[in-house]
């Protein structure tokens, strides 16, 4: 390694060390995600970890960012919009490539999210088309009601939801459960479909 790779090197993880110090994460494609743990240390998640794109309409973002939050302490590698796309960054193309390389699509639906247009249906759609080159048992998609809503027939119909009323934490449970379930009977971690 000469010195000007040294001071790249250097100059990357003081970069890194000040958007942690900042509260920021750091996702570095390919290898894992650092933040700040709850005591104040650096923390690193490898890759590794399921990767769940979480869909839902904006209204609807502070029930999402409590999901979020919850799979992340179970040790899961959640994807929200809010907290990964980067100033710059062409938003559109980036949503599609982070559903193409997820092991897991969350769809949040609630009364919002069913009845207005928007890019929830967007992603929804590309989702659908994703889930549709995988083998039929491997799970993918995993619906989740936000609230008593209806799920649209073409997915109720084939596909088993989870409920986050009346009990939060048994829905999330539930989803965890599905999440490493889905792991074990791949017999191999998934690096979303593309990888």
């Amino acid at each position: 390694m000469g010195d000007d790779d040294c001071r790249t090197c250097t100059e990357v993880a003081r970069i890194v060390r000040r958007c942690l110090d900042e509260g920021s994460t750091v996702e570095i494609d390919g290898l894992g995600t650092f933040r700040l743990g709850r005591w104040g240390e650096y923390e690193f998640i490898a890759q590794g970890q399921p990767r769940i794109f979480l869909a839902y309409a904006e209204e609807d973002l502070p029930h999402v960012r409590k999901l979020y939050a919850a799979l992340e302490g179970q040790g899961l590698d959640p994807w929200l919009d809010k907290e990964r796309l980067l100033p710059g960054q062409n938003w559109p193309r980036a949503i599609e490539r982070a559903i193409e390389r997820a092991d897991f699509f969350v769809a949040c639906f609630s009364r919002r999210s069913t009845s207005q247009r928007g890019y929830f249906h967007s992603e929804l759609r590309y989702a659908l088309d994703c889930a549709a080159r995988l083998p039929l048992e491997e799970v993918f998609l995993i619906p989740v009601r936000l609230e008593e809503c209806d799920v649209p027939p073409s997915i109720r119909q084939s596909i088993q939801y989870v409920d986050l009323f009346p009990d939060w934490v048994k829905g999330v449970a539930r989803i965890v459960a599905a999440v490493r379930r889905a792991r074990r009977a791949s017999g191999r971690p998934r690096s979303g479909l593309n990888g």
